[in-house]
């Protein structure tokens, strides 16, 4: 079965090639664009990770991660934090959160999904 992956950002370039690469790689790919949607999904679809932008609207990234590693459900999801945020305060603060790995705006792609893999390959 295809691990899940759940895309949370409001920029909707950056949730198109996500998602495309995401699928390419045969992962299945859920979407939210606000931080209120983000959380709801992880409950009703239950992915392996989210990808969580910093800066949404209704609840910013580090509010959904807070959340989700309150949640002893939740324990096992993966969580990239990516943003354009990437200040040492930022990281530390995304890490300090929770967050399994902390990417700033602009990223590699490649090194996205080779996190992906690593991430999901350790759950």
């Amino acid at each position: 079965m295809a691990k899940r992956i759940l895309i949370a950002d409001d920029e909707p370039n950056i949730v198109i090639s996500l998602e495309f690469l995401l699928k390419r790689e045969g992962y299945e790919v859920v979407v939210a664009t606000n931080g209120a949607a983000a959380l709801a999904s992880v409950r009703e679809q239950r992915p392996d990770l989210a990808i969580l932008d910093v800066m949404m609207p209704q609840r910013n990234g580090f509010e959904v991660c807070q959340d989700l590693r309150s949640d002893p459900q939740m324990q096992g999801l993966r969580i990239i934090m990516l943003t354009a945020k990437g200040r040492d305060t930022e990281v530390a603060k995304g890490l300090a959160l929770g967050a399994d790995h902390y990417m700033t705006k602009p990223f590699s792609t490649r090194e996205l999904v080779a996190r992906v893999k690593d991430l999901l390959a350790d759950a």
